[in-house]
C-alpha cells in the first residue's frame, strides 16, 4: 500500500506559473519534508487525464482520473485504481449549481450517487468569485460527505503557489481513494477557477 493511503494528512502544493502542463507535489505535512506524491498534468489537452503517482520518478501509478468529455460544464471523472484496474467511483459537476458554489456528485462504479462534494458557505463563494483577490484573503473549503462519514479540504492561495491540505484522513471512514481523487480534482480544476 502507498504511504499516500496511509497518511491521516497531507498537502498538496502546485507552482501556478508553469508554461508547460501543471505539476502538483504531494507532502505528508505542511513542512514539504517527505514527498508521498506526484502529478503532472499535460499541457493544452482536450480531455482531462490527471495521474497521480507515488514519486516524482512515476514509478507506481496510482490512480487515474479521466474526463468522459471536452466541454467542462457538467463534467463527469471517472476514478480508476491504476494498480487494480478496479473503477473506484466518478464525479460529476452539478453544471448551474457550480456556477455560484462548486458543486459535485460522488457515484460508485454503478452510476449511483454515494456522496457530495462542494463549497462550504453560498456567501463565501460568491465573494470568492466576485470581489477581486479575495480567493486570496479567504480560503477556499470544500467538504466530501458519503455514507461512511466526511472531510474538509481546505485550498490556500496566492499568486504563485495554491496549496490544498486534507486532514483526518483515516478517522473519516471514507475510502482514501476517494479522498485523493476530490483532493486532485479541486486543486486541478476547480483551482483554475477558484483565483478567478
Amino acid at each position: 500500500m502507498s504511504n499516500l493511503y496511509e497518511a491521516d494528512s497531507y498537502m498538496v502544493r502546485q507552482k501556478v506559473l508553469k508554461l508547460l502542463g501543471e505539476e502538483f507535489h504531494i507532502y505528508s505535512d505542511d513542512s514539504m519534508q517527505q514527498l508521498i506524491g506526484y502529478s503532472k498534468q499535460k499541457a493544452l489537452k482536450l480531455k482531462e487525464d490527471i495521474r497521480v503517482y507515488s514519486d516524482e520518478q512515476k514509478s507506481t501509478e496510482l490512480i487515474c482520473i479521466k474526463a468522459r468529455s471536452i466541454i467542462d460544464f457538467g463534467a463527469g471523472y471517472d476514478i480508476t485504481d491504476s494498480q487494480t484496474g478496479e473503477a473506484i467511483c466518478s464525479f460529476k459537476r452539478e453544471g448551474l449549481k457550480s456556477l455560484f458554489k462548486d458543486s459535485w456528485k460522488v457515484m460508485d462504479s454503478s452510476g449511483n450517487q454515494i456522496g457530495t462534494l462542494g463549497e462550504d458557505s453560498g456567501i463565501l463563494a460568491l465573494v470568492r468569485r466576485f470581489v477581486p483577490f479575495a480567493s486570496l484573503l479567504i480560503p477556499q473549503e470544500f467538504v466530501l460527505s458519503t455514507g461512511t462519514g466526511s472531510i474538509v479540504f481546505t485550498q490556500k492561495m496566492n499568486p504563485l503557489i495554491h496549496k490544498m491540505f486534507v486532514t483526518n484522513i483515516q478517522s473519516s471512514g471514507l475510502d482514501p481513494r476517494i479522498v485523493l481523487a476530490a483532493t486532485m480534482l479541486l486543486i486541478a480544476i476547480e483551482g483554475r477557477q477558484g483565483s478567478g
